[in-house]
Parts: structure tokens; sequence; C-alpha cells
């Protein structure tokens, strides 16, 4: 109990007020549906261009400096949304001293428009955008899980006893039951939204209803605070460095990693990890550093060792899709090497990357 309550003591004196040399602004053209956060970061310029680079590249599909505006496929329904996309405000949270929490809400068309609201935390010790799934100690990732599903179904039960208490009920509200009843409450720390707070980890799961059901939803989303306090038995290694203001810094998880290197070290790379799946199947995106122009990777990471390939285009004849490219590499430390494969000449280059 002593080491908790010290623990818990020590977060609170290191600082959750903002960090004084990170400031953040927006970024141009700022425009009545473009409010866009750009973080200046005058302590560690690297890691200013490493956080810009991912919420542009992530957000926008915008690699910085392509010499086009940041803002003119989001707002003109051009990227892999296919749809509009609006950024209305964002906001820098209260957080410990060595995170970047930023609240980001927009807007985005379809069918039906949709609000949202996304956060996005930062290790400003690395640049690095913080995985959920990275804060605990892998036995122990599970039992948060359940720890958030175990909060959601108890909101939503309460909420079904009151509706199924009601005389005479309507048909509006049997639409009700029904979507609390078939609600899904699987959540998983790789896709749920969180950021931290002052003493406490916020998690937002989302809502129970589609986009047609919305208006019957009373709930929304769902929000799970758990302090810290209560955190530290399954805080990893890396969460506990990270909460108590230490420069070390742990090995985390591949996903959402940037890094840099060449193909045949002749053409400079830039390449982000999207997300590493259960299965081990991977999605990443890259861009030469001359054209900057994104494309995109997909495969499988076993052991240490990852698969890629990237298509050229779908063939309508043959109903498939055309490969390009073809990468085989192995990740070692904060490196990943390899080869790269021309499929149409069978030549083969090296790959060199380096984590940012």
């Amino acid at each position: 109990m002593k080491s908790k309550i010290l623990f818990f003591l020590l977060i609170s004196g290191l600082g959750f007020s903002q960090q004084k040399n990170v400031t953040i602004k927006n970024l141009p053209p700022k425009m009545e549906d473009f409010n866009f956060p750009l973080v200046s970061y005058s302590q560690n310029p690297r890691i200013e261009n490493k956080i810009n680079t991912f919420l542009q590249v992530d957000q926008l599909e915008y690699i910085p400096g392509s010499g086009e505006s940041p803002s003119k496929l989001v707002l003109s329904g051009k990227t892999s949304y296919s749809n509009y996309v609006y950024f209305y405000s964002w906001e820098k949270m209260e957080t410990p001293q060595n995170i970047l929490s930023i609240a980001i809400d927009g807007e985005a068309t379809g069918a039906y428009p949709e609000g949202f609201s996304i956060w996005k935390n930062f290790d400003l010790r690395t640049g690095n955008l913080i995985n959920a799934k990275d804060l605990f100690q892998p036995d122990s990732r599970k039992l948060i899980e359940n720890l958030i599903q175990k909060s959601v179904k108890k909101e939503i039960n309460d909420f079904l006893v009151e509706l199924k208490s009601e005389k005479d009920p309507s048909s509006e509200v049997a639409d009700q039951i029904s979507i609390y009843e078939e609600c899904y409450t699987n959540y998983k720390l790789e896709s749920i939204r969180y950021y931290f707070g002052k003493d406490k980890l916020r998690f937002i799961a989302g809502r129970c209803s589609n986009h047609a059901m919305r208006a019957l939803d009373e709930l929304g989303d769902h929000v799970v605070d758990i302090p810290y306090k209560d955190l530290d038995t399954y805080w990893s290694s890396y969460a506990k460095n990270l909460l108590s203001g230490s420069e070390k810094v742990d090995k985390t998880s591949l996903d959402h990693k940037l890094y840099k290197g060449s193909i045949d070290g002749k053409y400079p790379i830039t390449m982000l990890i999207d997300q590493v799946y259960d299965d081990g199947s991977l999605s990443a995106k890259y861009w030469y550093n001359k054209n900057k122009k994104l494309i995109e990777w997909h495969g499988k990471l076993k052991g240490n060792h990852v698969s890629l390939l990237e298509s050229d285009y779908y063939s309508e004849e043959t109903r498939m899709w055309i490969l390009k490219t073809a990468i085989e590499a192995d990740i070692k430390g904060n490196k990943i090497t390899g080869t790269w494969q021309d499929y149409n000449t069978k030549k083969y280059l090296k790959l060199e990357l380096e984590e940012l």
C-alpha cells in the first residue's frame, strides 16, 4: 500500500501542469471547417516534427512539406474515408510532464453527418504515439479490458432496468431497449479512445447506436475513469517511467511508429506503421521523401519478421489486385532491414529503416 501511495504522490508532484515548452496553434490555413493542431516544442524540434508528421499523415493523409494545402484532401472528400471531414476545434489537455494529450473535435459527412471526438497521446521523450496496451503488463491487459467492459455493461444494464420499468412503453422505448440489449461491449485496448487526466486515465467507449438510431441513444459514448492509484499493480515498466517523470524509455510495440531510411541506399523514404493486430496482420504507409505521395503496404508480422505487399492496381479482368512490390524484412531493436522486390523487374533492392 505504501508503494502505491508513494508512486501516486510522485506522479502528482512532478507536474500535471502543461509543458511550458510545448505550445499548440492552428495549422494553416485556419478556416471555419478546419481548425487542426500544430505542435511547437522548442526544447526538441525533432520530437515536434515527429508529432506533427504523425498527426497530419494519420488524420489528414497529408505529408508535411508536400506543397499542397493540408486541408485539401479532407475538405474535398478525397481521403481513404471517402467522406468530407471537418475539424472544428482542438484542446491541449492537462497531463503528467512526459505526456502531451490533444483532444480533437470534428464531423465526417456520409449518409448521415457524424460528429467525432478523438484523443491523441504522445510521449514527449520520444515523440511516439502512446499505445494503451503498452501501459499495462501483458498479463494485465485483459483485466483492464474487463474493467472497462464491466463498467459499460453496468451503465447499460441499469438503464435497461429503467426502460423496462415503464408502463405502456412507446415504440421508441422498445427501440431503445433493442439498441442496448444488442450493444457491442467487447472493447479492446488497441481500439478504445482514451486520454491522461490529472489523476486518472479516462477511457471513452463508443456508443451503442448506429447512425440512423443515434437520436434514440440517450447514453451516447461511455466514459470509464480509472484513478492512477488503482492501476499501480498493473502498470508496465514503460508506464511507471512515463508517469513518474523518468527519462528512461522502455521498449514499446510497433503500432503507430515512424521510421526513416532508404531503398537501395539511394531513395530516401519515411514509413508509418498503422497498427499490428492480434493475428499478426498489419498495415503501413510510406512515401518517398522527394515526391511525398502516400503508398499503402499491407502484410504480416511473425516474430521479428515482417512481410509486406504493395498493390499496383485492381484488374477488372482478373478481379484481383495486381502486386507492385514485396518486402521481406527483420526487426532488430529500432531498425528494420531486408529486401524490397519489384514485381515487374524481379529485382531485389536493400531496404533499411530506423525509428525516427
